[in-house]
């Protein structure tokens, strides 16, 4: 294994944390906050030791997949680390494990929180919380990718880590072009988004804070009610650009090439809209009668339905008092999630459409035992290595799930809390119903619950893989004990 190369991708990543804790500094400094301080002692921390970590360069800088995999995984937890110490140390919040708990919350874009009361942290703390929703949003070392060198084929292997999705291709010819490509479209609509919100008569901060938890599709609010209190035109715009950054960014990037026929024709992008509309019209005449005005109901369907299946997490009003129909309906898409290449969370809808053309499949094949059928999406045969790891990453999703239930079954909470707490974490949506619900929060569970819970946020993320790696016996060997040189004693 390629140990230097890890070493010096997590130092890229500190030097990177570094710069991006200045801004929390900066808006300190605006609403003359001393809080502010603990982000600057940690940004020199970080730049130490990214310094440190970085003052030998790799001999090689090729690296493979399990490389790849090992350092995307350090890299989050290292990230989520540090990025924790400013809660901390200024005593808002006051746990190592809460602090820890809301940074990787935050990191990998899940939105769920551990504070009662958001509204009681400095502005540098409430920026800093949604602002690492963009940061992990579209993945640090994605933007990694476009800023240093690193040997060409291995730079897919560090992509398709990090990337969420069955599969990861390149836009483009060059990785670094493909990665800076995919940061311009985030940023193109993070700025869309902010346009948006401020004519409708936002305060910059709010709008700045709320764009950051929709780009990221991470949901942290800086009101205690969520997007509740804001107007009805706010949570419009937020619900439609949460919808648009559930779909895959190979859309866009068709779209941005002129290529409309190929961009409409995506077949994970249909099946996304189709199941939104389809939830939204269930749920809209399930509440109706509930909310009494139908511009209200269908606003309130609209939104729940685009928050939770591109888990995001951000709410309007408290589904968990929907009738159960609805509340079934809003468990299924938090099953599903967004589009593959989006910011968005889940299982993910092109795996969903896999699994069912492999149960269809199957099917035909009990009906006529000598057809031979392949699994078509967009027209096209999909290969056999992708459908493999398509029902790979499905029962390693379904044991990783339940064994969680089972280790946070021990705070004695019902069993739709753990549940859907699990389900919330696991596939970064935020809020889950009763306890875990949309009007709690999850300080009421135990240390160890939190510590599984964050551990399900990372694996979710990091779409399972390349942090279970870490478990394996094989990767702490080759990370710690360099092999001999044939001849050498031992």
């Amino acid at each position: 294994m390629n140990n230097s190369i890890i070493r010096y991708i997590l130092g890229c990543v500190l030097k990177i944390e570094t710069i991006l804790l200045l801004f929390p500094c900066l808006v300190a400094i605006i609403y003359k906050e001393d809080k502010g301080i603990y982000y600057f002692i940690t940004a020199c921390i970080c730049l130490v030791l990214g310094i440190l970590l970085t003052l030998k360069k790799p001999e090689s800088l090729v690296f493979y997949l399990k490389e790849g995999s090992a350092a995307t995984a350090l890299s989050w937890i290292i990230m989520s680390l540090f990025g924790a110490l400013p809660f901390w140390l200024s005593g808002e919040i006051p746990s190592f494990t809460d602090a820890l708990f809301e940074t990787v919350s935050g990191f990998t874009t899940t939105g769920a929180s551990i504070l009662s009361d958001v509204e009681a942290l400095s502005h540098c703390s409430l920026f800093w919380r949604s602002f690492t929703h963009w940061i992990g949003g579209m993945g640090v070392l994605v933007f990694l990718l476009a800023v240093i060198p690193l040997s060409g084929g291995s730079q897919i292997n560090l992509m398709r880590a990090e990337s969420p999705g069955p599969s990861v291709g390149k836009l483009v010819p060059k990785i670094k072009t493909t990665a800076r490509l995919l940061y311009i479209i985030y940023f193109g609509m993070t700025i869309l988004q902010i346009i948006f919100m401020l004519a409708g008569g936002l305060e910059l901060f709010d709008t700045l804070a709320i764009t950051f938890g929709t780009a990221g599709t991470g949901g942290f609010g800086i009101k205690n009610d969520s997007i509740g209190g804001y107007s009805p035109y706010i949570q419009w715009v937020v619900a439609i650009f949460m919808v648009l950054f559930g779909v895959n960014f190979n859309m866009y990037y068709l779209f941005l090439y002129r290529k409309w026929r190929k961009a409409l024709s995506i077949e994970e992008v249909h099946t996304y809209f189709i199941l939104i509309i389809i939830s939204v019209t269930v749920i809209f005449i399930n509440i109706a009668k509930t909310i009494g005005s139908a511009s209200d109901a269908l606003r309130h369907a609209f939104f729940q339905v685009s928050t939770l299946i591109t888990s995001t997490g951000f709410s309007t009003t408290d589904y968990d008092l929907w009738p159960q129909t609805s509340k079934t309906v809003l468990i299924v898409v938090m099953f599903i999630g967004a589009c593959a290449g989006s910011t968005g969370g889940g299982i993910k809808v092109s795996r969903v459409i896999i699994l069912v053309k492999s149960i269809k499949k199957e099917m035909a094949s009990y009906i006529h035992p000598k057809c031979i059928q392949k699994i078509k999406m967009d027209g096209k045969p999909v290969e056999h290595e992708i459908v493999r790891a398509t029902n790979v990453y499905f029962v390693a999703f379904t044991i990783i799930f339940f064994l969680s239930v089972l280790a946070v079954s021990i705070d004695n909470k019902d069993f739709t809390t753990n549940f859907t707490a699990v389900l919330a974490t696991i596939n970064n949506m935020g809020p889950g119903l009763a306890e875990a619900g949309p009007a709690q929060n999850f300080g009421s569970f135990s240390i160890f619950s939190k510590i599984v819970l964050m551990f399900d946020m990372l694996a979710g993320r990091l779409e399972l893989f390349p942090l279970l790696i870490l478990f394996h016996p094989g990767i702490w060997k080759e990370l710690f004990i360099k092999k001999r040189k044939p001849g050498q004693k031992k």
